[in-house]
């Protein structure tokens, strides 16, 4: 996974293609857990960069919604978006494609808790 960009307006990320990821090899599709899992990292990536700090976060809802399979030979892509933020809780949606961000293979609507406050381990020093 490459983490392409992280800024306050969210986060962007990739993955090139690896055969490994197959999860059905007779009709050539990737694993949808592939998929998850670059969605939920830039979503966790955009909930910390929504804080506005680093702290430490947990996924508590990731909701996904598959709208085209996901073929071999080509990178997937993420972006995700902070969209609010409470004192406990932020909310997240982002999407995965492949060849057009504007024809996603899924799309997410996540939340997250945050912590009460910034993690030593993760202050920017």
């Amino acid at each position: 996974m490459v983490i392409d960009s992280v800024d306050e307006t969210g986060a962007r990320a990739s993955m090139p293609d690896r055969p490994e990821w197959l999860g059905d090899t007779e009709r050539g599709l990737i694993h949808t857990g592939v998929i998850t899992t670059l969605v939920d990292t830039v979503s966790g990536l955009a909930a910390v960069a929504g804080a506005g700090r680093f702290e430490a976060i947990a996924t508590l809802d990731l909701r996904m919604d598959f709208l085209r399979p996901a073929r071999p030979g080509k990178p997937l892509h993420a972006h995700a978006v902070c969209y609010r933020l409470t004192p406990s809780i932020t909310f997240v949606r982002a999407s995965a494609w492949q060849d057009d961000e504007d024809e996603p293979v899924a799309v997410s609507q996540s939340t997250f808790m945050r912590s009460s406050s910034p993690s030593p381990a993760l202050v920017q020093r």
